[in-house]
């Protein structure tokens, strides 16, 4: 235990001193804030457009005409009277688009009850300026039909407010709303990236270390499981310090940009997820700190690395392969099999756990997997730090890789 401690001590004080380490740390949360403090000072400014109006620019409301040859508009709503202007005849009409008077006019059909035809006419070509006015005419046309009933007219273009009631005691994503993509997606997104970049660490670690030679000089006075888990711990310690400092970075980020995007309350993250986040940020790094360990006592310098990290992290890029799925049904039997699944679990249970309320047993059942698969892949890697392998120099592929973790050398 005494040459865990000191491996993990030795380890954690390297790693948090690098200068990368800490540009990443504080970085990642640093901009953003600086996005949102910008946006904050500059909302209030009249000269300057909100970021909608940016994204999405509004355009002046356009003015068009009608030629009506049914009769069926008698009258028009007072919320069109001053857009939507009507002329005798096609001849009228054509004139005043002629004379920039109005933009466009519809021409509607004699027989539009039967058929529904009605043609839009403008002078410039431009598919998308103007079409999303044609409300005002479809307006028009109902409360006409309608016999002028305005409250009628309201409820047919509203016909419900629907209220929502959930009987979980934690929030669910309403499926009709952005959030329920968005939230399983940015959490998915976070764990993939923390989770790969904390066993890359470990990585890097072991395959300089072999290269430079000071692997074997800690090989002659500890054993490799002992190294190895000084290492696993050190390393998730200073992953879990970036997921956490990052985590309550981002609540105090959201709070704070709450007034500016007018985030509902549906986007609040509960704190039963970041303690479950904890939880299953160290059971992924553990199972693939363990496989980039393995790699990286296999692979003869840092540079051949690459495509063996591919390989080992295909699971782990499963889940963003079915973010589709896992956002819009969470608990569907995708979703459910890859928050199970071992390898896939630490990431798509966090999807899961950000979009609904999962069951418990499938949360314990998910943490057990993952300590069984965690606890058989570091002994596995360990069984990789013997001078058989470190000392060969032989390039890595994926059948060596299976077979050394197996104990077939």
């Amino acid at each position: 235990m005494k040459k865990i401690k000191l491996i993990l001590a030795r380890e954690l004080y390297t790693t948090v001193c690098r200068k990368s380490y800490l540009l990443t740390l504080i970085l990642v949360p640093l901009i953003p804030y600086l996005l949102i403090s910008g946006m904050d000072q500059l909302k209030n400014r009249a000269d300057i457009p909100s970021l909608s109006e940016i994204i999405m620019p509004t355009n002046e409301q356009e003015i068009h005409g009608f030629v009506d040859p049914g009769g069926y508009i008698r009258e028009v709503p007072e919320a069109w009277g001053n857009v939507l202007l009507p002329y005798a005849d096609e001849t009228a009409a054509s004139a005043a688009l002629q004379q920039d008077t109005i933009q466009g006019y519809y021409l509607i059909s004699a027989d539009y009850i039967e058929s529904g035809k009605v043609i839009f006419v403008r002078s410039d070509y431009n598919p998308l300026a103007g079409m999303d006015q044609s409300q005002d005419l479809e307006e028009t046309l109902v409360y006409n039909l309608l016999g002028g009933d305005a409250d009628l007219t309201g409820r047919v273009f509203s016909p419900l407010q629907l209220e929502k009631t959930y009987l979980n005691a934690a929030p669910q994503r309403e499926s009709d709303s952005s959030l329920t993509f968005f939230i399983p997606y940015a959490v998915v997104m976070l764990f993939y990236i923390t989770i790969f970049g904390s066993a890359s660490l470990l990585l890097s670690s072991v395959a300089t270390e072999k290269q430079n030679r000071t692997i074997e000089i800690l090989m002659t006075s500890v054993t490799p499981l002992e190294m190895l888990t000084g290492k696993i711990i050190a390393l998730g310690i200073a992953g879990l310090i970036q997921t956490v400092f990052w985590t309550g970075c981002g609540v105090l980020i959201m709070k704070m940009s709450g007034g500016i995007f007018n985030f509902s309350e549906a986007f609040q993250i509960p704190p039963s997820l970041i303690a479950w986040g904890g939880v299953f940020f160290l059971l992924g790094y553990a199972m693939y700190g363990a496989l980039m360990a393995g790699i990286g006592a296999l692979v003869p310098n840092l540079r051949e690395s690459g495509s063996a990290t591919m390989v080992v992290v295909i699971p782990l890029v499963i889940p963003l392969m079915f973010i589709n799925a896992l956002a819009e049904e969470p608990s569907g039997i995708v979703s459910t099999v890859l928050s199970l699944f071992p390898l896939t679990a630490p990431v798509t249970m966090m999807g899961r756990l950000s979009a609904v309320v999962v069951p418990l047993w499938q949360i314990l059942l998910s943490i057990g997997g993952q300590v069984l698969a965690a606890w058989f892949l570091i002994r596995a890697a360990a069984g990789l730090f013997h001078g058989q392998i470190l000392l060969s120099g032989q390039s890595l592929n994926l059948k060596k890789f299976v077979r050394a973790l197996f104990g077939k050398f």
